[in-house]
């Protein structure tokens, strides 16, 4: 297979294996390489990309450990049913009743055993971004809420959620316990409506426990998400939540929906950050 090289000649430095895993994913990821089919034979893979038995073999192993395939030595090769899933960060932040399945829970999630194991709540100082979007000075605390989100028991987020002092001390987001409608109904209960979300969303290296928490296979990058929740008060609008949501890149995508005419200036300016 010949890859074509920039104008400076710069190359992939990446071994074969590891290469020839990350175009295969990619057509996984694109839907070329469909939930259920089969991958091309390894015979076809060593001639497709000039590799060795060995090399073939390890790159799809990696494939296995990232839970993007399924297979045995000498049995075809096929794409998982559960690939990547699409998540709806609009739909996140809507109350929901007890019993009711949580709004962050992926399209393809419907009917599967969900689960929020809440990990530690206490009083920190919050890293720096955090501290920037809740308009917190240095040094100053938050209050701080982790969980990990499963879905038949497979860790798929990692949830950092920060409050402003003042807003969350003396409620049940300052308790190690779980919040009866989730927050934006108890910060509505405090006259904190949310009435506006702003995410700021980057590819990272995982963190030693971000790789821990959600079982991560390698290096490959996760999806990180800054959610700032905005409430309505007299002086205009006020952060009272900020939210680090993080999942692992290779399995999840956020779809975002939005109308162009609205930021544009005949619809009037967007709403800024």
């Amino acid at each position: 297979m010949t890859v074509p090289t920039t104008d400076d000649g710069h190359r992939d430095g990446r071994s074969l294996h590891e290469r020839i895993a990350a175009d295969l994913r990619d057509r996984i990821m694109t839907g070329d390489l469909a939930p259920g089919v089969k991958l091309p034979s390894t015979a076809r893979l060593k001639e497709q990309f000039a590799a060795s038995n060995a090399t073939i073999q390890k790159a799809l192993q990696l494939l296995k450990d990232e839970r993007l395939v399924v297979g045995r030595a000498g049995s075809a090769v096929t794409v998982r049913e559960h690939r990547q899933q699409t998540v709806r960060p609009a739909a996140s932040t809507a109350p929901r009743s007890d019993g009711e399945p949580y709004p962050w829970l992926p399209e393809g999630h419907a009917g599967r055993a969900w689960r929020s194991r809440l990990l530690t709540v206490g009083e920190v100082v919050p890293p720096a971004d955090v501290a920037a979007a809740l308009r917190l000075a240095a040094g100053d605390t938050a209050i701080h809420r982790s969980q990990v989100l499963t879905v038949d028991g497979e860790p798929v987020e990692l949830v950092h959620t920060y409050y402003p002092p003042e807003v969350a001390r003396g409620t049940a987001l300052a308790q190690r316990q779980r919040v009866k409608g989730g927050s934006p109904a108890l910060l509505a209960e405090l006259g904190l409506r949310i009435v506006r979300c702003v995410d700021l969303v980057t590819a990272r290296v995982p963190t030693q426990e971000q790789y821990e928490a959600l079982r991560l296979p390698g290096d490959l990058p996760v999806l990180r998400t800054l959610r700032v929740a905005y409430a309505a008060s007299a002086a205009g609008e006020r952060p009272v939540e900020a939210t680090v949501m993080t999942k692992a890149g290779h399995l999840y995508e956020l779809r975002y929906e939005f109308h162009p005419d609205l930021a544009s200036p005949a619809g009037g300016p967007a709403p800024s950050d």
